[in-house]
């Protein structure tokens, strides 16, 4: 019984992020990105929005300063697909009443998984679970939170050693 909520708020970050996911492949619904500027790289098969980067479909919705969406190279009589989503800055993933937040965020398309990065956190009412990095895998329906790695040096945008981090999970009884 102690284990539910545990339970519970990782399956919530799970959630979270595989709603991620289904701003790409939800069928039906139209995307909307609204950004300050927006750069198409077709030589390079990339669309880079930056500034107040806000992507919605439906109640998914992603903000960051910085997106960008690769794709793959058109063939004849084959349809370009996204390959990877990679979003950099003050990144935030929201549906309903789920939030996860990162400095970066990467979607894989061929390995289905999402990654939150970099002072990683999902919240689900007010249970919260934090880590480095958070790695949703789409098709087997299990996450992962990592913390640092005590082994690896890590220095702060000040060049001062920074402390290796943790998994927390702060669960408000209900």
């Amino acid at each position: 019984m102690r284990n539910q909520p545990i339970t519970s708020l990782l399956s919530g970050a799970v959630f979270l992020l595989f709603c991620c996911s289904s701003l790409l492949f939800a069928a039906g619904a139209p995307i909307t990105i609204e950004a300050d500027h927006m750069t198409s790289l077709e030589e390079d098969n990339n669309v880079l929005f930056t500034g107040n980067v806000d992507a919605a479909q439906a109640d998914v919705r992603i903000r960051a300063d910085e997106m960008t969406v690769y794709y793959s190279a058109a063939a004849e009589g084959e349809k370009q697909e996204v390959k990877r989503l990679k979003c950099i800055g003050n990144v935030e993933v929201t549906k309903g009443e789920w939030l996860g937040t990162g400095k970066t965020m990467n979607y894989l398309a061929k390995e289905r998984k999402v990654i939150l990065n970099g002072n990683a956190k999902a919240w689900q009412d007010t249970n919260l679970v934090t880590g480095n990095t958070i790695i949703y895998y789409l098709d087997e329906s299990r996450s992962e939170v990592v913390g640092g790695r005590p082994s690896t040096t890590v220095t702060g945008e000040d060049g001062e050693p920074v402390k290796a981090t943790r998994v927390k999970a702060t669960l408000t009884p209900q």
